[in-house]
């Protein structure tokens, strides 16, 4: 499976305008890390309400562009507990999604 969705990524284009989608994905590339430290963050401190809202930014944010299983990722964890035992490694597996998520769209706003 692809890592951008291509039909929601070209109709954020349309909708956004291609001259803006770098500042966007600027956007997203500066504040996914933010989000996924506040996540880990949220984690180590059992916080489940920042918890949820750090999860729930980046599975709308990764949506947004079509970044499927990273949304979907996300929304898995905004959906468990910061004290499930399963949390740590689904917090790194989001994280990993988001590396591959950010080299793909970093090669469409230099395209």
């Amino acid at each position: 499976m692809a890592v951008i969705d291509e039909q929601v990524f070209a109709a954020l284009v349309d909708s956004a305008g291609a001259d803006f989608m770098p500042e966007l994905i600027a956007s997203f590339l500066e504040d996914a890390p933010q989000g996924l430290a506040a996540l880990r963050a949220a984690l180590a401190a059992g916080d489940a309400l920042a918890f949820r809202r750090a999860a729930h930014s980046l599975k709308s944010n990764g949506a947004t562009f079509g970044a499927r299983d990273f949304a979907d990722a996300a929304r898995e964890l905004e959906q468990m507990a910061p004290t499930d035992a399963a949390a740590p490694a689904r917090v790194d597996t989001l994280a990993a999604l988001f590396d591959a998520v950010a080299a793909a769209l970093r090669e469409r706003r230099h395209a």
